[in-house]
């Protein structure tokens, strides 16, 4: 099976495609970034975009250069993944959604609408993110000469859920099949297999017995 780019479609010298990909209306596919002169993003020469065997592009999706998508993934409508990043398989990005540059994104996972996916993040296989969180990696928020250092965003292990229009804080550890509440501000590391809630987040109890991954 040929990968099938729709005629509005974008896609860059030298990107591969796997058997079956479809890249759709207005989508773009191996875009080289624009960086500004304070960027903290790294400047390396980029390698070709990869989208494994049957990846959707949705319609306005963009996938910058040096980037890996695995195979079967969907990145919905007007989504955009940047730079250097690795998503596996059977992964899905919702409409409206950013994927920053340097993030790492396991198996199995899905990342709802208008969800904001900060730099130098890594979510591990069948995390949950809901609509419209936002992750962060700058407690500098752009000042001092310091934060480039110690620029970092979340680790968000197996199967961890994030509630709708949380906030994840720079370089916090979500543990494996934690619950975050919708609307939750978590500035400290959140257990394994424990459920938080609030502002700041706190434990409220243990995450359901019926609700982890091995019960399924």
């Amino acid at each position: 099976m040929a990968a099938e780019v729709h005629p509005t479609a974008t896609v860059y010298d030298g990107t591969v495609l796997g058997d079956g990909v479809k890249v759709l209306e207005n989508a773009v596919v191996g875009k080289q970034p624009a960086l500004g002169p304070k960027s903290t993003a790294r400047r390396d020469p980029l390698g070709p975009a990869e989208i494994g065997p049957g990846t959707i592009v949705s319609t306005g999706a963009i996938v910058f250069a040096g980037t890996t998508v695995g195979g079967g993934c969907i990145l919905g409508d007007q989504s955009c993944v940047r730079e250097r990043v690795s998503i596996a398989d059977d992964v899905v990005v919702g409409r409206g959604s950013l994927v920053e540059n340097d993030t790492t994104i396991g198996r199995g996972t899905r990342i709802q609408a208008e969800a904001y996916v900060t730099a130098y993040s890594t979510l591990e296989e069948d995390v949950f993110i809901a609509p419209c969180v936002v992750t962060t990696n700058d407690n500098f928020m752009g000042r001092t000469e310091r934060r480039k250092e110690l620029l970092k965003g979340p680790t968000i292990r197996r199967g961890a859920r994030v509630g709708g229009g949380a906030v994840i804080c720079p370089g916090v550890e979500i543990g494996e099949e934690a619950f975050v509440g919708a609307g939750a501000v978590v500035i400290t590391d959140v257990p394994a297999r424990k459920l938080v809630v609030g502002n700041p987040a706190r434990v409220l109890r243990d995450v359901a017995d019926d609700e982890l991954l091995e019960n399924q």
